[in-house]
């Protein structure tokens, strides 16, 4: 009797499949990395074939790892990454490089799309106006005379292409869908003013289903590569954030996931569909009866990781771990000794969307430190996210719960300046694989072995509870008005100093 489940994620830099019993305890693991080129400033791209390949060895060594027969596998669940875009030919090839989310050369169309239309779009597809979207990319496109878009038969993201390459058929979830810019989020179908103004047909869009779909049957070739059959189910599965929150069992509408790796989210479940009038957050579907609320960063440990290196420079050392900054932060006080750092090394998205804000330390003197620096910049990341918190609050309410996930969780210094900041317990769930198992449990509900998505609390151990300091939220409540006023006064400068760099 099948057992076992994989939940496979494709992410931004890497493809992880972890095989779990349906309680979710790891059975064996495996990530594939790939490549993002950078053929010009602000473009960010992968090869698709990469990408493709590096799933499939995520799943080949996993197997092999775990010496589990195909039989054993009840199934496998895909989640991915939001907002990539591929341009197909009639023969079903690629035939662009994938522009994934962080690529932000079609920034004049997303300024030019929200002096115009661009509300207008948002309210009906609930993907703000920014580079990020493939609504926005294929713009740029059209008005640049980009080859591929011409000649494409078909447009996609990542997960539809593997989907294709595995099952040979063109779906794509409603999570996925929402993120693209293009989808009703009211409606539910390819919303005809953004699939007009992008110069797209509905027939060069994938079927859009549920995320339960399942997907299939495999081909011989792709089944056998992979060690499974082509009987075992592929469930379609949902987007990274939306898994997330489910595998760390924030499923209801008052809890909270924040999720900091390199890049940062927040996320709620709602069952509400609204949008926000200052385009602060994003509001995708999940089923038709539910949706994701929140709003997501570019820069999250990628800002300690960057400072890591500088240090490492500085000192001639080959590398500088994180974690050696981090015990340094330590020494500096809540507040940084009034010094502050504006985050935004590779722009932003929530809740400024802007593409061209940039980074920078404000207030330094003569008598910081270099504990100081280190701290400011971990301190900064926390309070863009909480600014994207208020924007939440004001649309779903306040939150009971709020439970972390991503890297950041290992440092106990960065988890205790969320819970001042955000002047709340925070929930440390044990579990390590919030996503793989959110898509897991996820393939568990859609072919029916569990009863419901809520269910999976219980198989969700909460390792830790951090309190807030009462001395240390006064006095970051001071520095976090202080944080978002400086934004607003540098704002001006930022085109400017994008214009210079480029």
């Amino acid at each position: 009797m099948s057992r076992f489940m994989i939940g496979l994620d494709i992410g931004t830099t890497t493809a992880s499949a972890v095989i779990f019993t349906p309680h979710g305890e790891v059975v064996s693991e495996y990530e594939c990395a790939y490549s993002t080129y950078h053929p010009k400033p602000s473009w960010s791209e992968q090869n698709p074939l990469e990408v493709e390949k590096a799933a499939r060895d995520a799943i080949t060594s996993s197997m092999s790892q775990s010496r589990l027969d195909a039989t054993d596998i009840i199934g496998v669940s895909i989640s991915s990454s939001m907002h990539s875009l591929l341009c197909m030919n009639e023969q079903n090839e690629p035939i662009s490089p994938l522009m994934i989310w962080s690529d932000s050369r079609s920034y004049p169309q997303a300024a030019i799309m929200n002096e115009t239309y661009g509300k207008g779009i948002y309210e009906n597809t609930g993907t703000p106006i920014h580079p990020m979207s493939p609504f926005v990319k294929l713009i740029w496109m059209k008005e640049t005379q980009y080859g591929p878009y011409y000649e494409a038969g078909r447009f996609a993201s990542i997960k539809e292409y593997i989907i294709y390459k595995w099952c040979g058929q063109w779906k794509v979830d409603y999570s996925i869908a929402s993120a693209t810019g293009l989808f009703n989020i009211h409606t539910l179908e390819w919303d005809s003013d953004a699939l007009a103004i992008a110069g797209v047909h509905p027939t060069q869009l994938s079927t859009v289903v549920p995320c339960t779909e399942v997907v299939g049957p495999l081909s011989a070739k792709i089944a056998d590569e992979l060690m499974l059959t082509t009987e075992t189910p592929i469930i379609i599965g949902s987007s990274g954030g939306v898994l997330a929150n489910i595998g760390i069992g924030a499923i209801h509408d008052d809890e909270t996931a924040l999720t900091i790796g390199s890049s940062g989210a927040i996320r709620r479940f709602t069952p509400e569909r609204t949008t926000d009038d200052h385009q602060r957050t994003f509001q995708y579907v999940f089923t038709k009866e539910h949706n994701i609320i929140g709003g997501a960063s570019n820069n999250g440990t990628v800002a300690l990781k960057w400072l890591a290196r500088q240090f490492s420079t500085l000192t001639k050392r080959d590398t500088i771990e994180t974690f050696d900054l981090e015990s340094l932060a330590a020494t500096s006080s809540a507040g940084a000794n009034g010094l502050f750092f504006m985050p935004y090394l590779a722009g932003e998205r929530a809740p400024k969307w802007n593409a061209k804000a940039k980074g920078g330390w404000i207030g330094l003197t003569l008598s910081h430190n270099s504990a100081d620096m280190i701290r400011s910049v971990m301190e900064s990341v926390i309070f863009n996210m909480y600014e994207i918190q208020e924007a939440l609050t004001e649309k779903a309410g306040p939150t009971k719960k709020l439970l972390l996930s991503g890297s950041f969780v290992r440092s106990p210094l960065w988890v205790q300046m969320t819970a001042d900041i955000f002047h709340k317990t925070v929930l440390l769930p044990k579990s390590d694989h919030a996503i793989t198992w959110g898509a897991a449990w996820l393939g568990l509900y859609a072919l029916g072995k569990v009863n419901s998505m809520d269910e999976i609390k219980q198989y969700i151990p909460i390792e830790k509870e951090i309190l807030p300091s009462v001395k240390n939220i006064v006095i970051y409540e001071e520095h976090y008005h202080l944080f978002k006023e400086l934004y607003v006064k540098n704002k001006p400068l930022f085109a400017d100093l994008d214009r210079l760099q480029q």
